[in-house]
């Protein structure tokens, strides 16, 4: 056995499923752009800087894929990297995709297909995450500053999902080599529900006491508001047409993936919020 590399190492899947992992005995290199000094097995890894990309794939055997950020289009940094994986070894990826698709951002879509041809390959497919609502996400730092969530979604409903539940679907695909290999190449992965902003308003307000209003925004005004938070153009006006999809009730679904791999059911988002009370 070697190991498996999990790119964004110190994000809200990255660091749980690294920790699960090493519970499991797997050997695990965690990737980021700053390495914390004197971290085990932590190692540089830029998007950017494809000199660093090797160095991080040594030795591993499995990677879980988080694109980069921000970015209507991963495939041009994303490529390069597969390529070198392949060549390397690497027997599987986990790709953390979305089942919240981009507007007008064709690539995030190509990229899953890219994952999705290679024998053993996997794509995981996650509603919109919990921890959304939590600062320093712009919806979470709506409600932490100002009491209210600002949304072109109206009623339409997501199967919120808890990151940890991503965590743990991608532990139980990638802690031996060929583990799942007869799964689905492909994973929707939601919570136990689909819920509107406004049921997660009343769910966050019962549990903390303090009154969370919905406030019923534009498109526009919605990439606005991305935008003022440091999102690039492009991507800020993309995130914010996903509310249009989920105004349609195309987001509207619940599967019963993270119970099949892992064993156990999904979080809650009222346990999600119970956990979190004081962060609002």
């Amino acid at each position: 056995m070697t190991g498996v590399l999990v790119t964004g190492g110190t994000g809200k899947t990255g660091r749980v499923l690294a920790a699960l992992l090493r519970e499991r005995g797997v050997p695990v290199r965690v990737a980021s752009r700053t390495p914390p000094a004197g971290a085990p097995a932590a190692v540089r890894f830029d998007w950017n800087d494809p000199a660093t990309h090797p160095e991080a794939l040594r030795g591993t055997d499995r990677v879980y894929l988080v694109p980069p950020v921000h970015t209507t289009d991963p495939m041009p940094l994303v490529r390069p990297f597969l390529a070198e994986a392949e060549r390397l070894g690497v027997r599987r990826v986990v790709l953390l995709g979305s089942a919240l698709v981009l507007p007008g951002a064709p690539g995030a879509l190509e990229l899953a297909a890219h994952v999705r041809a290679r024998p053993g390959w996997v794509v995981l497919r996650p509603s919109g995450f919990m921890q959304n609502f939590l600062a320093p996400h712009p919806l979470g730092e709506r409600i932490r500053r100002h009491g209210d969530i600002r949304t072109a979604a109206t009623t339409g409903r997501v199967g919120w999902i808890d990151a940890g539940d991503i965590a743990a679907v991608a532990a139980a695909l990638l802690a031996t080599p060929d583990g799942h290999t007869h799964a689905p190449r492909d994973h929707l992965l939601t919570g136990p529900e689909a819920l509107s902003y406004q049921d997660a308003a009343q769910i966050i307000s019962h549990h903390t006491g303090r009154p969370i209003r919905v406030v019923p925004v534009s498109v526009a005004e919605q990439a606005d508001v991305y935008r003022a938070s440091g999102m690039p153009h492009a991507f800020a006006t993309a995130l914010a047409s996903v509310d249009a999809g989920i105004r349609t009730g195309r987001d509207d679904h619940i599967s019963t993936a993270v119970r099949d791999l892992t064993g156990r059911p999904p979080r809650t988002f009222a346990g999600f919020v119970r956990q979190h009370a004081a962060r609002w």
